[in-house]
């Protein structure tokens, strides 16, 4: 599969259009995972591939065939991902106070909910509180370097984390609560 793919990458960095159809056929649905936690809804989401994908096909000259191709491609993602939100949204600041709020049964719970669902929970959230949570939870980023993409200080970074989880519990518990009174 490596050497496909290599070839596959070969073949965009020379401009072949369908090596590009392949490339896209074989990591749309991967990328549109990716952009749909940061989008909200499907239609914004595929908005997002497509431009990532032709930001992909501009820049496939400049990978050097070394680490992963596809954390490569990711990266282009989530950065377009943000290039639109800082495009379409303006960051509010809500100040940089943290409260971390967890409950003891958090991950009992988050073991009996789908994933389906728990993206869709995501996808509501507002989209500051959004890109932050993808952005530290799913992606790994520092709040330093959260608050350098999207020109925030750290302490609002944390702050927004801190309101997107709570949200997010509160979520998931009325979820839950429903759930128990339809039973």
């Amino acid at each position: 599969m490596a050497e496909i793919l290599d070839n596959i990458i070969k073949g965009c960095q020379a401009g072949d259009s369908r090596a590009q159809r392949e490339l896209y056929v074989l990591f749309k649905d991967k990328m549109f995972g990716i952009c749909l936690r940061y989008a909200g809804n499907r239609d914004d989401a595929q908005d997002i591939v497509q431009d990532g994908f032709v930001k992909i096909y501009e820049k496939i000259t400049q990978f050097r065939f070394e680490g992963s191709f596809e954390g490569w491609m990711r990266r282009v993602m989530v950065n377009t991902a943000l290039e639109r939100y800082r495009t379409h949204c303006q960051v509010i600041h809500i100040g940089d106070s943290v409260k971390e709020i967890d409950t003891p049964d958090s991950a009992e719970i988050l073991g009996d909910i789908s994933a389906r669902e728990l993206l869709k929970f995501v996808q509501e959230l507002s989209p500051k509180y959004r890109l932050v949570f993808n952005l530290y939870a799913i992606e790994g980023y520092s709040h330093k370097e959260i608050s350098e993409q999207l020109d925030i200080t750290e302490g609002t970074s944390k702050s927004n984390l801190s309101r997107a989880r709570a949200i997010l519990q509160e979520k998931v518990h009325r979820y839950f609560n429903q759930k128990a009174v339809v039973k």
